[in-house]
């Protein structure tokens, strides 16, 4: 009699489910945010003041937190801010309804990844919020080190010195600048940098880019009112000359 023996199937490889914690005190808005996270396969925790989402910080982790900045208890930049000092790098997408750009440079500051503003496109949303996703999925690998005259960027370590001192950059400020200095001399619009910087290619609000180009030259030219490295090419963009 001939024997057969039995062949296991491959197992596919479990993919956990993202999660997200939303933070917002609105109730119709934190529903229609869940709504479509959960729609796109996400998990979805919604809190509805800043305390309370520190505290579901504290005693769990999640993949990205979706943060109002006008909240009851606490806002969303002092729980970005407090975040940030407890060694909590989970991204952060802010919504804020305010129309001044200081909120939106402070909070890119105090180490937001992104920010989208009220009242905003669910799908808009959902694009930023699946490109920071997939951002954290990337394995990271060494890269090299690129010196431009007293400026120095290492891929390895995320980190820049400028004539030997520690320049501290948000993860989002390095990633800006490591690609433009990786590619010198090359101009690319705000709507490619979103594209391969946030990889966010959704038509949308460009002022980010323009946003942390502004701090990020307040961080390593000498003089930002006249850019060494990181230049503005008029109605095109900018580039990185080394």
């Amino acid at each position: 009699m001939e024997s057969h023996s039995k062949v296991d199937a491959p197992v596919a490889d479990y993919q956990p489910r993202p999660r997200v914690l939303v933070v917002e005190d609105e109730t119709n808005v934190a529903e229609v945010v869940e709504r479509y996270l959960r729609r796109d396969g996400v998990d979805t925790t919604v809190v509805h003041d800043g305390q309370s989402a520190l505290d579901y910080l504290s005693s769990d982790g999640v993949d990205l937190v979706v943060l109002d900045v006008m909240l009851p208890v606490m806002d969303g930049l002092e729980v970005t801010r407090r975040m940030r000092a407890q060694n909590d790098a989970t991204p952060v997408i802010m919504l804020t309804a305010r129309d001044t750009e200081s909120d939106v440079v402070l909070g890119l500051g105090l180490g937001a990844d992104d920010y989208v503003g009220k009242p905003f496109s669910p799908a808009e949303l959902m694009a930023r919020v699946h490109a920071v996703l997939r951002r954290g999925t990337r394995a990271s690998s060494p890269g090299p080190v690129i010196r431009a005259g007293a400026l120095v960027i290492s891929s390895e370590y995320r980190t820049v010195e400028l004539n030997g001192t520690s320049i501290e950059l948000t993860a989002k400020e390095f990633d800006l600048l490591f690609f433009l200095a990786s590619n010198p001399g090359r101009v690319y619009s705000r709507e490619q940098l979103l594209n391969h910087v946030w990889d966010y290619s959704h038509p949308g609000d460009t002022s980010t880019v323009t946003v942390h180009i502004r701090r990020l030259r307040a961080k390593i030219e000498e003089d930002a009112s006249r850019p060494r490295h990181v230049k503005t090419v008029w109605g095109v963009g900018y580039k990185f000359d080394a």
